[in-house]
C-alpha cells in the first residue's frame, strides 16, 4: 500500500512466549496487509483494481471484497454527501481511501483471536490500539491509554499535537487518521473547484474505518463537512489551514 506498518505488543508473560506471540501477531497483520496490497494495490499492474481501471474486468465480475468495499465507500459518500468517494475525476475506481483501514480492522481482530488484548498498530500514520501500553497482568483497574502523535505539516519534525487513546481514555476513541497533502502531495479530490481549505486533518473515532474515511472527507469537503461529520458522528478533529490556523474540536484542545 505504499507506506510503512508497524505494530507494538505489550505483554507480562515470559520472554520467549512473549517472542513467540509477538512473532504469530507480525505474521498475520503482515499476511493481510500483503493480500490487500495485491488486490487492491493500483501500482501493481496485474491487481484486481488494476484491471478494472483498464477495463479488461467489470464490477459486477469482480470478487466479492471487491464488491463489499466499493458498497462500503458508496455508503460513505452518501452519508458525506459526496465528500468522500471511490471514484476518481476521471472515474476510474479508487479504494484506496478505504481499504487501509479495511486492512486495519481486520488485523485487530486477528489480534484479538490470538488472545492479545494490548497492541497499538500504525499504518503510515493512522493509529488503532486496544487495551493500554502497559502488561496486561499489571493489575491496575484503570490503566494509561495510548499516546499518538500528529506531526506539524509545515515541520515534520515536530508535532503539533498528541491525543490518548483506548477504552480507558477519555471519549473511549480508539483509533486516530490524518489525511492531508503535506506529505503525499495533492492526492484527494476536493468538493467543487479549488484547493482545499486545509492542508492536514486528524480524525480521533471509535473505529478505524470512521477515522480514516472522515478524514480525508473533510479534507475535500472543507468546513462544512468537518461541522456536519462532528455532529453526525461525534468525531474529534484537529484541522490544520494552509496558513498555519488550527481548528479543534474540545477533544483535541483538552489533549495534553
Amino acid at each position: 500500500m505504499g507506506t510503512v506498518v508497524s505494530l507494538t505488543v505489550a505483554s507480562g508473560t515470559a520472554a520467549q512466549t512473549a517472542v513467540d506471540e509477538l512473532q504469530s501477531a507480525v505474521d498475520v497483520v503482515g499476511e493481510i496487509f500483503t493480500q490487500l496490497d495485491l488486490t487492491f494495490s493500483l501500482y501493481r499492474e496485474g491487481s484486481e483494481a488494476s484491471r478494472l481501471v483498464r477495463g479488461e474486468l467489470t464490477l459486477a465480475y469482480a470478487s466479492e471484497l471487491m464488491q463489499e468495499l466499493y458498497a462500503a465507500a458508496s455508503e460513505w459518500r452518501v452519508d458525506t454527501e459526496g465528500a468522500f468517494t471511490a471514484e476518481r475525476p476521471d472515474g476510474a475506481l479508487d479504494l484506496s481511501g478505504i481499504v487501509k483501514a479495511h486492512a486495519m480492522r481486520e488485523a485487530a481482530l486477528s489480534l484479538g483471536a490470538l488472545g492479545l488484548q494490548n497492541w497499538c498498530l500504525n499504518a503510515g500514520g493512522d493509529v488503532l490500539v486496544s487495551g493500554s501500553p502497559g502488561p496486561a497482568d499489571t493489575g491496575f483497574e484503570d490503566p494509561n491509554p495510548w499516546q499518538a502523535g500528529i506531526v506539524d505539516p509545515f515541520d515534520r519534525q515536530k508535532l503539533i499535537s498528541t491525543y490518548r487513546l483506548g477504552a480507558s481514555a477519555e471519549g473511549g476513541m480508539t483509533a486516530l487518521a490524518t489525511s492531508g497533502s503535506a506529505e503525499r502531495g495533492e492526492h484527494i479530490w476536493t468538493v467543487g473547484s479549488g484547493r482545499s481549505d486545509f492542508l492536514q486533518v486528524s480524525v480521533a473515532a471509535q473505529d478505524i474505518v470512521t477515522a480514516d474515511v472522515l478524514a480525508t472527507a473533510i479534507v475535500a469537503g472543507g468546513t462544512q463537512t468537518l461541522d456536519r461529520s462532528v455532529e453526525k458522528w461525534g468525531v474529534e478533529v484537529l484541522a490544520v489551514g494552509r496558513t498555519g490556523t488550527l481548528l479543534a474540536t474540545p477533544g483535541f484542545r483538552n489533549a495534553p
